[in-house]
């Protein structure tokens, strides 16, 4: 099992193309832990703009009365994938996965792969 930190970091070297990756709260919107990012990407910004993402998917299969759950949440841009995993281990209720990709250099396939891989260790 690995900590948020440690995932945080096999996700941006294991995973081609990322660019920033975070774990997110989204009762309050807050990052508990952030890799990657810089000047073109506000990490911070994203995990509150994230935040609201979520919250929106979420009522609106409560207001559709769908009985499933999600389990990404993929955002194309020009250049890039964002891409959410809300998590479901022990522990993890109210959390997601956050990664932003480099468009021409990910394989999002393999990337959603990963991602699942890596949230399956993960310890909160």
């Amino acid at each position: 099992m690995a900590n948020a930190e440690t995932t945080l970091k096999e996700a941006m070297t294991a995973i081609d193309g990322a660019l920033g990756a975070a774990l997110v709260d989204y009762s309050s919107g807050m990052a508990l832990g952030m890799v990657g990012g810089g000047q073109d990407l506000d990490l911070t910004v994203a995990a509150a703009g994230n935040t609201d993402v979520v919250r929106a998917k979420v009522r609106t299969m409560e207001m559709l009365g769908l009985n499933d759950e999600i389990e990404d949440i993929l955002i194309t841009l020009g250049s890039q994938y964002h891409l959410i995993r809300l998590l479901k281990g022990r522990g993890t209720n109210g959390l997601f996965l956050y990664l932003a990709l480099d468009k021409n250099r990910a394989n999002l396939a393999m990337a959603r792969h990963q991602l699942r891989t890596i949230e399956s260790g993960l310890e909160v």
